[in-house]
C-alpha cells in the first residue's frame, strides 16, 4: 500500500503534508504535489494534515489513475521537503470537481 495525492490538491497545493513526511517522498508540480509510491512507507501521517483532503490510501476504490499520476510525475518533478505558502486563492479551489481535466499542469514546481 501507498498513499496518493488526488485531484483535490490541484490549485490548492497545501504543503502541510510535506512537513510531517518522515521519508521526504513528496514531489512538487506547478499546481499540485504527488507522492512517490516506491518511497512512501505507508505511515499515513500526511493524510490528516491535508486541509483539502487530497491524500488517500491507494487501497480505496477508483484511485488507480491517481497512483499512475503520482508514480509518473514523481519521476520528473523536484522533491519538496519543506512547507511553503499555499496559493493565495487555495481556499476558493477546495472541493471543486473536474480540476484535473481543466487545470492540471505537468510542469514541475519551483523546487526551491
Amino acid at each position: 500500500m501507498t498513499y496518493v495525492v488526488t485531484e483535490a490538491c490541484i490549485k490548492c497545493k497545501y504543503t502541510d503534508c510535506v512537513e510531517v513526511c518522515p521519508v521526504d517522498c513528496f514531489y512538487e508540480g506547478e499546481n499540485m504535489l504527488v507522492i512517490h509510491p516506491d518511497e512512501c512507507i505507508d505511515c499515513g501521517v500526511c493524510e490528516p494534515e491535508c486541509p483539502a483532503d487530497a491524500i488517500k490510501p491507494d487501497t480505496e476504490p477508483g484511485l488507480e489513475k491517481w497512483l499512475e499520476v503520482n508514480r509518473d510525475y514523481a519521476k520528473s518533478w523536484p522533491n519538496i521537503t519543506q512547507k511553503k505558502d499555499s496559493p493565495e486563492d487555495a481556499k476558493e479551489w477546495e472541493g471543486k470537481d473536474g480540476k484535473f481535466e481543466k487545470y492540471f499542469s505537468s510542469n514541475p514546481g519551483s523546487g526551491d
